[in-house]
């Protein structure tokens, strides 16, 4: 990706490397302190998508962003098992092997899931979940935009070949504004040619439509888990445009998490870090300096922003 000087301005963090699943899983880890953020991406985005969390948050904390397997600088194997579960060890490999503690899960998309999951293994070493347009259960619908990409042969055609998912995303994703050339170029910059997509290509088909997916039950059991999650704060930022996880998403999880605080960002679509940057960074900053406070004790419901 040397020739992608557009978009490394705005990425200037010192790649590192862990061994997962027998892959080098890529990830970035910058500033210092006892409290780590741990930013979990969805499909089709990887670590670059958090780049501005890594600037405003790495001079009091420990910023951790990965790549899972398949995405941005990760080895991309076109033989391997892509699928929730996965994901979700190959992050718990990476917490257990950097041994990070007292961390905060910042995750967006697919990367809720993957992201919950891998707490709920490793419970005692989280302190607050933040949570941006995501899904933590079997899903309710399925757009009919992605729908359409799962059809067998056609689907990856479309996907790997015509760059039919990442591509369409830069634009669909957004709503309030247009991605600069930089974060567009910097998004689709891991993802050039069709086996550099493999993995988009796989998230898509591992979104379970019937419980008979082998992603359906891991979600069930997601959901049921979230209540007892009550005793960590939790926010919920959500760019209320977007169509693919969709205002009812929130509402979802926040009746299994009834603690959860919210920040419905009206005018925000999908990449709602992209799309309403400012709003997002300084509710999560709010949120660490309320938690963080002596006197807080739990995140507590606040009316809609």
């Amino acid at each position: 990706m040397n020739s992608d000087a557009i978009w490394q301005n705005e990425y200037p963090f010192t790649s590192r490397w862990h061994e997962a699943d027998g892959h080098r899983y890529h990830f970035i880890s910058e500033g210092a302190g006892d409290q780590t953020i741990l930013a979990v991406h969805g499909n089709p985005t990887w670590s670059f998508y958090w780049r501005n969390v890594v600037q405003r948050f790495s001079d009091s904390r420990r910023v951790v962003a990965v790549d899972h397997i398949g995405c941005g600088m990760s080895d991309k194997p076109q033989e391997y098992d892509y699928c929730l579960e996965t994901h979700a060890a190959n992050l718990s490999s990476l917490i257990e092997a950097e041994d990070l503690r007292r961390i905060t899960l910042l995750a967006h998309d697919w990367g809720g899931a993957i992201g919950l999951l891998a707490l709920t293994k490793h419970v005692d070493r989280f302190e607050r979940i933040v949570l941006l347009n995501t899904g933590a259960f079997p899903p309710p619908y399925v757009p009919w935009r992605i729908g359409v990409l799962r059809c067998p042969v056609l689907g990856p055609l479309a996907i790997r070949g015509l760059n039919a998912f990442a591509g369409p995303a830069v634009t669909m994703a957004m709503s309030r504004r247009s991605l600069s050339p930089e974060a567009r170029a910097g998004l689709l910059a891991p993802y050039k040619n069709w086996a550099d997509r493999v993995a988009i290509d796989r998230f898509v088909q591992d979104i379970p439509m019937s419980p008979s997916h082998r992603t359906w039950q891991p979600l069930e059991r997601l959901e049921a888990a979230l209540p007892s999650l009550s005793h960590l704060p939790t926010m919920l930022i959500w760019g209320m445009k977007d169509w693919c996880f969709r205002p009812e998403c929130m509402d979802r999880i926040k009746k299994s998490m009834p603690h959860a605080q919210t920040v419905p960002i009206a005018d925000a679509g999908h990449y709602v870090m992209e799309d309403a940057t400012e709003e997002v960074l300084d509710s999560i900053d709010s949120f660490f300096q309320s938690t963080d406070a002596p006197s807080a004790t739990s995140a507590t419901s606040h009316p809609s922003t």
